[in-house]
């Protein structure tokens, strides 16, 4: 979530011990801990309210809708058969036209 390293989060358990000291730092833990908690609830509450699960749904539909579409509108395959088409049309008029 806040990308932090081991390496980070020792150094933070450091400050934090020597700012609050050991008497105190379990009880910071623990209401730290509530507010995350809280802040974790008022955020998914707020998704909810807003229906942003809802709109992350419309837009993945719309995504796949125009890749589909994106998809079907390519035509260098049928590009390529035609390309192909027409060199044997030619080789078979260049052949024809030695032979005569």
């Amino acid at each position: 979530m806040f990308n932090i390293g081991f390496a980070e989060l020792i150094l933070v358990l450091i400050i934090a011990y020597v700012i609050v000291g050991p008497k105190d730092l379990p009880k910071v833990a623990r209401w730290l801990g509530r507010m995350v908690k809280k802040a974790r609830q008022l955020i998914r509450e707020l998704k909810e309210e807003v229906g942003w699960n809802d709109m992350m749904a419309e837009t993945e539909d719309v995504r796949r809708d125009i890749d589909d579409a994106i998809k079907e509108a390519d035509v260098s395959k049928e590009l390529k058969d035609a390309q192909k088409e027409l060199r044997q049309s030619v080789k078979e008029a260049e052949k024809e036209t030695m032979n005569r």
